[in-house]
């Protein structure tokens, strides 16, 4: 019987290869994302600095509060509606989207639509 190649080994191959065309600045941030099966984290990053500039993920305090499972797409849409309003509280509205070598559909995608629908550009 032939065995499969690993899921996340996959994923970051996919990952490395997407990374080598997505740079973030200052101005214009990296917003990656990370997806567990539980939950689901995203950060904007400075790649020239290293910096992360600001952060938000389901196991946030204000969003345990409202979701029982941090692990679905309605958790997906109220972390982007999260990140979203931090970015433009410290003045950032345009940023690379870094899906992190997961496919753009699902959880991915609800964050993204809800960070778009909240006036961040991608």
């Amino acid at each position: 019987m032939e065995s499969r190649p690993d899921k996340n080994l996959v994923r970051r191959g996919r990952r490395a290869r997407y990374a080598q065309s997505v740079r973030g600045q200052a101005s214009r941030p990296r917003l990656a994302v990370y997806r567990s099966l539980n939950h689901i984290y995203v950060q904007a990053i400075d790649d020239a600095s290293g910096a992360t500039l600001v952060s938000a993920s389901s196991v946030d305090k204000e969003v345990r509060k409202t979701l029982a499972n941090g692990g679905n797409a309605a958790a997906a849409r109220i972390v982007g509606e999260m990140i979203a309003e931090r970015l433009k509280e410290k003045g950032i509205e345009q940023v690379v989207f870094d899906r992190g070598g997961y496919p753009y559909h699902g959880r991915v995608k609800a964050l993204a639509d809800a960070a778009r629908e909240k006036g961040l550009k991608f």
